[in-house]
């Protein structure tokens, strides 16, 4: 199940970073007392309720002002609401209803998303005071309006509540359910967005030899005789520093959201530049995410080849990415459709090897054997000892081991198991997580 995103919008300095730390529990958003302060969007997951959503802390909205900062801020915002299943509106008492706040509501009115306007800086518990009921005049609506102290920690849970009501059900995010999310990703101009139109067959997105042409990210519905698909051509992706366009800086949150919410990443790179230091970023991305991934070696034709090219650059790959040699390696030309029919059974065999469920009694009889090939390790006269495992979750294949002291696990014990894990059951193109569990429950 995919993360409902909420983002949390509203002019500057009326507290939006003091309750995104609120809600994320730590201090990993700047709180300053200077409107503006918070220029970059933070992306982090919080929990409600038993249910993980992603908060999305976005720089102040000026609607009126002119200056480049202030059109980067407010662009960025555009975009979070954009991406956003719900929208946290916040607003100050201690200033009353703004000119500002009016043209905010505005433009989310527009927006067509649900909206719960968080009134902050109500500092007591109670009823609200009379100020509280002057932002009824918003427009928006009525039972959706919650007193909070984002500095206080007051009312965060009937605010929680109140969004809770709006993320997707079960059934509304199983609706795709049958067809296989795939972001296409990587570094800008490593061509996204030909690779999305030659697998659709139709010209949806711009193409083009400048960087980063493509700032949203496009879903596009593709049925063809391996199954059904959602393409998602992302936004390049680069280092901050390396940004100069406000806007493709602050796009980059729709590449994350489409990492989120796939089911199979395409990390494309551009074979006419080869593997770089911001390849292997893009990659980790997805890696942690916990995605089943494909590389795509992009623009091939316009390669010099001679004998051992191609094995001299799937060589690079794997080096470059060993912490992600499960990953297959797709050679193709977006451009002239060199190979890329090939790319779709790709897909569906990584999505395939994600879902894939082990017995617990074929995971056991594998363990046994592989604890006897290589005995666990030991400190100070202590051995590990694996009682048994089980697979606890898929996407991606998740397996618990119950173990007598996870001290005495080490890292390179866990990848040997994953690695007899891959030897005899194949999971070709995902991650595979190990957790180490004490016997009596207690995860370390």
């Amino acid at each position: 199940m995919s993360k409902p995103s909420v983002a949390i919008v509203g002019r500057p300095n009326v507290g939006k970073s003091s309750l995104f730390n609120a809600l994320y529990g730590e201090r990993i958003s700047i709180v300053h007392d200077t409107p503006g302060v918070t220029r970059d969007r933070i992306y982090a997951t919080a929990v409600w309720r038993e249910r993980e959503f992603v908060i999305i802390d976005t720089g102040g909205i000026e609607p009126a002002g002119d200056s480049e900062i202030l059109k980067g801020m407010r662009a960025q915002a555009e975009i979070a609401i954009e991406t956003a299943d719900v929208i946290m509106f916040m607003v100050d008492i201690k200033s009353g209803m703004t000119a500002a706040d009016k043209e905010i509501a505005s433009m989310l009115r527009k927006s067509g998303k649900p909206v719960v306007v968080a009134v902050n800086k109500v500092d007591f518990i109670g009823d609200p005071p009379a100020e509280f009921y002057e932002f009824y005049n918003l427009g928006l609506a009525d039972s959706d309006i919650i007193a909070i102290s984002a500095s206080h920690r007051l009312g965060i849970g009937d605010l929680l509540d109140k969004v809770f009501e709006y993320f997707p059900k079960d059934d509304e995010e199983n609706s795709d359910e049958d067809k296989i999310r795939v972001a296409l990703i990587g570094r800008p101009n490593a061509g996204k967005s030909s690779l999305t139109n030659k697998l659709s067959g139709s010209e949806r997105t711009i193409v083009s030899d400048v960087a980063g042409t493509t700032r949203d990210a496009v879903d596009v519905e593709v049925s063809n005789q391996y199954g059904d698909f959602i393409l998602v051509d992302t936004a390049g992706m680069r280092k901050k520093s390396r940004i100069e366009d406000e806007i493709e800086k602050y796009s980059m949150v729709r590449a994350l959201s489409a990492i989120d919410k796939a089911d199979v990443c395409v990390i494309l790179i551009d074979a006419t530049v080869g593997v770089t230091e911001q390849d292997t970023r893009v990659a980790g991305v997805a890696h942690d995410s916990g995605k089943a991934c494909i590389f795509v070696i992009n623009k091939w034709d316009l390669v010099d080849k001679t004998t051992g090219t191609l094995e001299t650059m799937s060589k690079a790959v794997k080096e470059r990415f060993s912490f992600m040699d499960y990953a297959p390696i797709l050679f193709i030309s977006a451009k002239t459709g060199q190979r890329v029919d090939k790319l779709w059974s790709l897909i569906v065999k990584v999505n395939e090897q994600s879902c894939r469920r082990l017995t617990t009694g074929v995971f056991n009889d594998m363990l046994t054997e592989a604890v006897a090939m290589v005995p666990t390790p030991q400190d100070k006269g202590r051995h590990l000892k694996i009682y048994y495992g089980t697979q606890v979750a898929i996407k991606p294949p998740t397996f618990a081991l119950f173990v007598n002291d996870t001290e005495l696990s080490h890292f390179s014990y866990e990848r040997y198991i994953e690695n007899q894990i891959r030897r005899n059951f194949g999971f070709e193109g995902t991650p595979i997580r190990i957790l180490m569990r004490n016997k009596k429950g207690e995860e370390t």
